[in-house]
Parts: C-alpha cells; structure tokens; sequence
C-alpha cells in the first residue's frame, strides 16, 4: 500500500477515484508545525545562530501527524502531494520531518491539477524536497513573525492598534495615502455643453450627442454659467459635418487568468470579494462531482505566470476551430516577461477544453458556475484572434464651434464572441454612440443645446480590486496573499467600506502615520518590493536565506528600539472619574472592539465600565415567527457585517428570528419565503439563500 499526503481532505477522494486500491490517500488539513514562541520575542528563532528555526508541532494537528506516522511506518512509499508552490513544498519537508520515514521511502510529487493524467504523471516523475523553496518559505515567515510580533506589541502599547504586517502596512499606506490625496484635492468648476441632434433618413431618425470640443481650432474650456450662456446665445441653428475620421484597430485578448486577475475580474464583474473568488476556485480546483464521478475542473489557482501548456493549446486550437471556423484561432500572444513570476507554473485554466461552461452547469452551483465560466472562456479567448473595431470620430461646426461625436463598430468579433473584460477603471465621460452614414458638409438639424455643470473630481478610492492590481504593478506580496491581506484592513478596523471602496478609520490612518514616522525606510513600497525579489533569490539558490534575514534584522531592530523611546503613548487615556471599587483613576483603554474605560489599578482591580444600554428602535412589525415579539432596528457591533443594519425579534433569546430588511406580509414567488423591506427602501427575499430582488423602490413609486 502507498501513502499519498495532500493539504486538503476535500482532495482526498478526487485522487483516491483516480489511484485505485494500491494507494491510500490522507489529509495533513494545510500546515502541521509553526514556529514556536520561544527564544528572544518570542520568534522561535535563535537570532545568534543564523537564525535556526525551532519548530512545534500546532496543537490541533498532534492527532492527525500521530495518524500519518503510522501510516507511513506500514506504507511501502510515501508520496508528499502537497500544492505546487512554496508554501505546500514547505509543508511537504515539515512532514517528511516529522514522520521520520527513510529517505528512499519517501518523495515528493508535483502537479499543477487535479486530473488522472497529472496525477499519474506526477508519481512516476517523483522527487526530492527542494529545499531553496523551502527556505523561501522559511524566510518569509520568519520576517512575517519579526515584523508581526515586534510591530504589533509596540503598536498595541503605545496607540491601540491591533497589528502590523510587511505586506499589510503597505498595503494599508496605499490606501491611507489615497484618502490624503481625495481630502487635498481642490475641485474647479467646469460645464459641458451638449448639442442634441437630428439626421432624418426615409426609413429612420437618428438622435446624435455632441458635446462641445473646440472653438476655432483651440480648446474651449468654461469655467462659469456666464460663459457657459454666452456660447448658447452665439450657436445657431445650423449644425454642419466639417470632418470625418475612421480608423481600424485590433484589440487583442487578454491572457489567461493568473490569481490577482481574475480576483479583479470577479470583483468587477460579480461584486465578489478576493477571498470569496479564491474559495470558489480551491473548489473548483480540488474536485466537483459530475455526475458519477468527481473532476478537479481548473488548474492550480494561485499562480503568477500566464503560461498554457502545449497539450492544452493544442487541443484549445483545435476546438476553436471546430466550434468558431479556421479564422477564430491566433495561438499564444508574444509577452514580455514579467519580474518575479515563477515560470513553473501554468495560468488558470479549464483541466478540459471539452467541458464547457454550459455541459456542466446543472452540477454547479450558481457561484461555481460563474467563476468556471470566467476562467472557462478567458483561457480560450486568450488563444483566439483579435476583435476589428472600427473607430469614427466625426466633427460638427457651428459658427466657429466644433463638437465632437465619437462612435465604434465592432466589424470582426473575434476572441469577442465568448469573453469580454469587465474594466475596474474609473469611468470616463466619453460617449460611443452607433453612428448613422455621415457626409462631409452634411447639415443636421437642432433638437436641443444643453449646459451642464460640473466639477472636477479628485482621485478615486481602492477597490478591492483596485487595490490588488496596484499591488500586484508595484511588486508588494504574492498570489497567496491577496486576498488575506484585504481581509485583514478589514477585520482590524484599519478600513471599511463605502459603496466597495476601501476608506482608512482614525486607528487605520494613525497607525501608517506611526508607522511611517519611525519606520519609513522599511515599511514601503520600494524595500517591501525588494524583499519580494530577495525571497525569489532564495527561491532560486541564489541567495543565502539566513543571511538576508540578518540584513533585515540589523535594519530593523534599531527603529524599533527607537520607537519604543520616541513614539507618543495614546492609550491609556486619563479621565476625570475613579473606580467605584477601589478609588484609583479610570483610565480608557483600546481593545479588541474598540475603546472602553477601566480602572487603571488593573490587574489587582478589574473593574470595567458598562456602557449606557442603548435601546433598539422600535418598527411596530409582529414577528412573523412567533407572533408574540415585535421586531426592532439592531446594528451589528462584529465581524465583517459590522455597522450593518439588521431586524430581530424583541424576545430574543426566546425567539431568535432575525430578518436584513422589515417583512411586508409578502411571500417570494421563488422559495416561498417572506419579502422584505431593505433600509434603502428595495424588496427583496429575506432568505439569505435567495437571491430574488424586486428593484422598484416604494420611495420611487410614491414619488411618481
């Protein structure tokens, strides 16, 4: 019997299907050992000597490590199927490790999906532990736990913050330095002014936009009403085409989804999350039953390289050609190669080209389909041939001014027929109209001129989407970290979100302020790029992974022995009151859910103040569960919903009936459950696993 160990149980029995009886497959569920919390801070690590590592095994994982060593002692091989990347090549050597197998009995096996194929592929081309990527490995989280402990317990003494992080403080810098940016911002007034016209042809009307450009061959730019007013009263009624321009261009494929591109396109198209899209992917990735058997449906989903490999493209041409014609297939796009990718890997792409979105949809759920569909056809689209767009821009005068209409005509679809980017930029005020047959000196007639005010804008907020992209352009962090490091300026209140957009809190704003005050030469973009190239080095056998750690440290540990003397102390915070237990001062203290005010004698007194009990608004609605309790207005004080508004019974904990919006009496004419009242005044189903939404609004109605 073989022993095959991989990361996660729900890999287990979509490889066990394609071994067979001679092989037993079992779960290690991610990492079994950490550093341990010994030596000097904490690190575990012996900073003396080259900073060797000390290891313990995590305590809810001392069953399952006790379970593979037995395993193991009776199997006659051990192959380590952990994910292809640092972080599983890690896991693989803590495991070899700790099961204390002999080396000829025990390898290591790589694939980049979750197929037959790869499987028994990678078995007979089976290897040792590489140990440059384990020293990566090493080295990233040694840095991680210097900077998180040191950062943090500094922080947490001296303003209340809760963390630090390498990557997370710069990310949190970006997002702290934009708002700085949106609140210097000085808007100018501007207005628009928008010809409406009108070509008539026997068989149709055409109504055209133009918007004011130039006036005798200079740009006009008007800044005030008067102006604006004046150039109405100088137009007059004959609007004619002076000039018209057509130019034809490509517009090439994107490549294949790598992580951060399709954690963007996600977010664009469907409003997910970065850690919601990586969810859906591990699944996709780890095996869904279709049917009478169960297929891991994508490739490894945390990756930087776009690469396909040759099998895949070859039988991608061939399907595009079968289902699209002949002219339909480009290949493989020229790119530059970026810094930093790890070339071993392949983008994300289906494990089958014959499996189409639309053969296996009644197997997946709506989330899984949407997601598969994304990574579906932008993989083939990426092999397909350029769109043929058709550009015009055509130019309107009226005594002495031009305005300007732009249009576009796709004349050839190409990789357009299956797969179109949502872009995460900000939109612009160009309009793309469908253009009717112009001619030079043609005349059209006025339907209406139009003035509009306006203000310039200042820069937007990061998206999560965003966010990720300016990262991933700056070199900060890697496809792994992503998402965690979006969910983290969330949940340590460093961020919130407004209308999807990350806006820094106070503590998020103090906390880069501090950090950039003691500890600028470190916590940036630049050093925290470099690090990333270093970590690559090591990676690479290029680098000596101790001794780029001792760099930093040598760096490091002066700036925060500094900070430790020189950075102000916020908290605790004096008050006028004294403890009504003891009679020393209280004092205000920052905590997991934010501030509170305690006696200062603390420990030897524990004595904290409640606050005052705010009582939830009433809405006069019965439960529509127990008919006994009204349902009042609640804010959540927790969790990633916090601030939300929600709805519950009254007689709670008797009856804990929750709702998002208010019951109207209404039944869903999907599920059968009660329609709801949201605070913005839409109706929707109140069961959360419906997604039925009436999008008239009772304030709109009542106000035609």
């Amino acid at each position: 019997m073989n022993l095959v160990i991989v990361e996660s149980p729900a890999k287990c029995k979509t490889i066990g299907n394609y071994l067979g009886s001679d092989y037993l497959v079992e779960s290690s569920i991610g990492h079994i050992r950490d550093l341990s919390i010994k030596g000097k801070g904490g690190f575990g690590v012996d900073i003396k000597n080259n900073f060797a590592p000390e290891y313990v095994i995590l305590k809810d994982k001392v069953d399952i490590v006790e379970k593979l060593k037995k395993l193991a002692l009776t199997a006659d091989h051990v192959y380590l199927a952990t994910d292809p990347d640092r972080e599983g090549e890690a896991i693989s050597w803590h495991l070899k490790e700790v099961l204390e197998v002999p080396n000829k009995k025990i390898s290591r096996i790589v694939f980049n999906e979750i197929t037959k194929g790869a499987i028994l592929k990678a078995i007979s081309n089976d290897r040792d532990i590489d140990m440059n990527l384990v020293h990566s490995q090493e080295s990233r989280r040694i840095l991680d736990r210097i900077i998180g402990f040191r950062l943090s317990s500094l922080l947490q003494q001296k303003i209340g913050s809760k963390s630090a992080g390498r990557v997370q403080s710069v990310a949190l810098k970006l997002v702290v330095d934009r708002e700085k940016e949106i609140q210097a911002f000085k808007s100018d007034e501007y207005w628009d002014i928008t010809a409406y016209l009108l070509k008539e042809t026997p068989n149709n009307q055409y109504h055209l936009r133009a918007k004011l450009v130039n006036y005798h061959d200079q740009k006009i730019n008007i800044t005030n009403e008067g102006d604006a007013k004046k150039v109405i009263n100088e137009l007059g009624d004959d609007f004619k085409v002076t000039n018209i321009v057509k130019k034809t261009r490509n517009r090439s494929s994107k490549p294949p989804f790598i992580t951060s591109t399709l954690q963007q396109d996600a977010g664009a198209k469907y409003n997910y999350n970065a850690k919601r899209v990586m969810g859906i992917a591990q699944k996709l990735y780890e095996g869904v039953e279709l049917g009478n058997e169960r297929v891991g449906l994508i490739t490894y989903m945390r990756t930087d390289s776009i690469r396909l490999s040759d099998e895949f493209v070859s039988k991608a041409k061939k399907f595009i050609i079968d289902n699209y014609g002949e002219g339909y297939y480009k290949g493989i796009k020229k790119t530059t190669k970026t810094k930093n990718v790890q070339d071993a890997h392949e983008a994300i792409r289906p494990t089958d080209i014959s499996r189409t979105p639309e053969s296996i949809k009644k197997y997946l759920s709506l989330e899984d389909y949407k997601i598969y569909s994304l990574i579906y056809n932008r993989a083939v689209a990426s092999l397909m041939s350029d769109a043929v767009v058709e550009d015009t821009k055509v130019d309107i005068e009226n005594n002495g001014y031009i305005f300007n209409v732009n249009g576009e005509v796709t004349t050839y679809d190409g990789f357009l027929k299956i797969y179109e980017e949502t872009s995460i930029e900000v939109p612009t005020d160009d309009d793309i109209e469908l253009l009717p047959q112009l001619e030079i000196g043609e005349l059209l007639t006025k339907e209406d001129i139009k003035m509009e005010q306006k203000f310039t804008l200042p820069p937007y907020r990061y998206t999560e989407a965003r966010l990720i992209k300016k990262m991933e352009e700056l070199g900060i962090g890697r496809p792994s970290t992503y998402a965690l490091t979006m969910e983290t300026l969330r949940l340590r209140a460093y961020a919130t979100m407004d209308h999807k957009a990350f806006v820094p809190t106070t503590q998020g704003i103090l906390t880069s302020e501090q950090l950039d005050l003691f500890f600028s030469s470190i916590i940036n973009v630049e050093y925290t790029a470099q690090m990333e190239n270093k970590l690559d080095l090591i990676a690479e056998g290029k680098a000596i992974w101790f001794e780029e750690i001792a760099k930093f440290y040598d760096q490091f540990a002066p700036l925060v022995e500094n900070a430790r003397d020189n950075m102000v102390k916020i908290y605790p915070k004096m008050t006028d009151e004294f403890c009504p237990e003891c009679g020393c001062p209280l004092v205000i203290r920052r905590g997991p859910f934010g501030e509170f005010t305690a006696c200062s004698d603390y420990p030897h007194c524990k004595y904290i103040k409640k606050k005052p009990k705010v009582e939830p608004k009433k809405t006069g609605v019965i439960c529509p569960v127990c008919g006994e309790g009204e349902l009042v207005e609640r804010i959540n004080a927790r969790g990633r919903t916090k601030g939300a508004i929600f709805y519950a019974c009254d007689r709670y904990p008797k009856c804990k009936t929750t709702f998002s919006g208010i019951p109207n009496g209404e039944k869903c004419e999907v599920c059968g459950g009660l329609m709801v009242t949201m605070p913005d005044g839409s109706v929707r189903c109140g069961n959360e696993k419906c997604k039925t939404i009436i999008a008239l609004k009772k304030a709109l109605l009542k106000k035609d």
